[in-house]
């Protein structure tokens, strides 16, 4: 059947995917989203706007949606609050990512219930200055025990990577293709070579994501989005090699941290993540969306996907 969804930052790496996804089902997508953007299928219907409370309160005045995935970061728990007592009251089913660095390093492998930095941490700084992985945690909290809805779903997406982003460590947009283009040599911290990267392809997380709406199983619970390949860091660079020829030197921390000087002031994506090992139990949401390992596409395939998306 088809049912109308609505995408709040819909038009990047994970909200393009799981659009295609949910369109290719033959469902009516609308997507906010920053750019300009013209769909290739009278299915889709872009809107470029800034998502914020003002626009959120006109925009769904007249409208209601089976199911609405926002894909926004809120760094501030109560900007999130407001608009999510307006989503929750505009669908059957709401999707709010968070994101897998909210675990802590104390449970391999992942699964949802692995306890979360934002509970565990002692570390001050991190917990009063990070604006990520804290701010996704705040924002679970709210959902699960503040906000009194039921018809949500917590999503932790793994880095997903497109044709907008190549990720390695803490390497992102193109940085790999570029460097490789100059023929440079691309360093990478050699604690993290052999631990299990968080990573996947766009596609495949886009797949799960639009398996789990409209699953009545998922309301009220969280899912780590993962195709669960648990490649190493290692094992990723190796692939950027074959196909690319990129060449990487495996150095120290505190050399790495020296070419990339902003890791100074904002350190906790190494500390509390990319040296943090990522392997992923995606039990959870193989068994609520129906999906089996044969659905997805390696990391490796993903890759080729994309560079030839770029004409690569």
């Amino acid at each position: 059947m088809n049912k109308k969804i609505l995408l709040i930052g819909g038009n990047g790496t994970l909200g393009t995917y799981t659009a295609k996804e949910l369109s290719e089902m033959g469902h009516s997508l609308d997507i906010i989203c920053l750019e300009d953007n013209q769909a290739d299928t009278d299915r889709i219907k872009y809107y470029k706007a800034t998502a914020n409370i003002n626009f959120l309160n006109e925009f769904l005045k007249d409208k209601y949606y089976d199911g609405i995935v926002n894909f926004i970061l809120y760094e501030d728990v109560n900007e999130y609050k407001p608009i999510h007592k307006i989503l929750s009251g505009k669908t059957d089913h709401l999707i709010f990512l968070s994101s897998y660095r909210v675990y802590a390093d104390l449970q391999h492998p992942i699964t949802e219930t692995a306890p979360q930095l934002f509970d565990v941490s002692k570390d001050e700084d991190f917990l009063k200055n990070e604006k990520y992985a804290v701010s996704k945690s705040k924002a679970e909290h709210f959902i699960r025990e503040e906000n009194g809805t039921t018809n949500w779903t917590i999503v932790r997406p793994v880095i997903s990577f497109s044709d907008k982003r190549f990720d390695i460590v803490t390497r992102n947009r193109r940085e790999v293709i570029d460097r490789t283009k100059n023929n440079e040599i691309i360093t990478l911290p050699e604690v993290s070579r052999n631990l299990t990267a968080g990573l996947d392809w766009a596609g495949n997380s886009g797949k799960l994501i639009a398996n789990l709406l409209f699953k009545e199983s998922a309301l009220g619970e969280a899912y780590t989005v993962s195709s669960a390949q648990n490649l190493t860091w290692g094992e990723v660079a190796n692939i950027y090699t074959e196909l690319l020829g990129a060449k990487f030197k495996w150095v120290s921390t505190e050399e790495f941290v020296k070419e990339n000087p902003y890791l100074r002031v904002c350190p906790w994506i190494l500390k509390y993540d990319r040296f943090f090992d990522r392997q992923i139990d995606n039990k959870k949401i193989l068994s609520a969306t129906g999906l089996k390992k044969d659905n997805f596409v390696s990391i490796k395939d993903g890759i080729i996907t994309e560079l030839h998306n770029l004409g690569l």
